[in-house]
């Protein structure tokens, strides 16, 4: 059979903490060095090793690797799933969590792909940023459970209001609720 999908799976932390006058505050890291997307601000992020590796776990894993800050999986939240493709055509499908609680202070673990790491206010972030990163984050604001995020051949890498392929996929109504 051909055309079967074999899209990688992405795992991607949204870790928020309280920041100034209780906005909330978002941690990202700058890509750098020879990686897709370098010098772009973008979610602590990864891959799963492996079949044998769950999605929760390859998000504890990669956060306490490129953050240091060791969560307890009992602490990780669903936030949105995003069906993306790059601008090169590429897909995948990526799991954005939420985590509110963690032990330890963020730091660059890796800074052969990693130069800079802050927290940013959830309504203010940084450009430039990945717009797959932005993509999930924008969804997740939303309210949104499952995200299409397709960019076109010539979209750019960062995110741009003038090229925001971002489609929300609304969920089925509550039971009993009015429609």
């Amino acid at each position: 059979m051909t055309g079967r999908h074999t899209e990688p799976l992405d795992v991607h932390l949204i870790a928020l903490r309280t920041g100034e006058a209780g906005r909330p505050e978002v941690l990202l890291s700058r890509r750098a060095g020879p990686v897709y997307a370098s010098g772009l601000w973008h979610l602590p992020s990864g891959h799963l090793d492996g079949p044998h590796e769950d999605v929760v776990t390859a998000l504890v894993r990669e956060t306490h690797e490129e953050t240091g800050l060791v969560v307890d999986p009992a602490a990780v939240r669903a936030a949105v799933t995003v069906h993306h493709r790059a601008p090169s055509g590429a897909a995948r499908v990526g799991f954005f969590f939420e985590v509110r609680r963690w032990t330890g202070s963020p730091r660059v673990m890796e800074p052969a792909v990693c130069d800079a790491m802050d927290w940013f206010p959830l309504d203010r972030l940084p450009a430039p940023m990945v717009a797959y990163g932005r993509a999930g984050l924008d969804a997740h604001r939303a309210g949104a459970r499952l995200a299409l995020h397709f960019q076109e051949p010539g979209d750019p890498v960062a995110h741009s209001p003038t090229a925001d392929r971002l489609r929300l996929v609304p969920a089925p109504p509550v039971a009993g609720a009015a429609q």
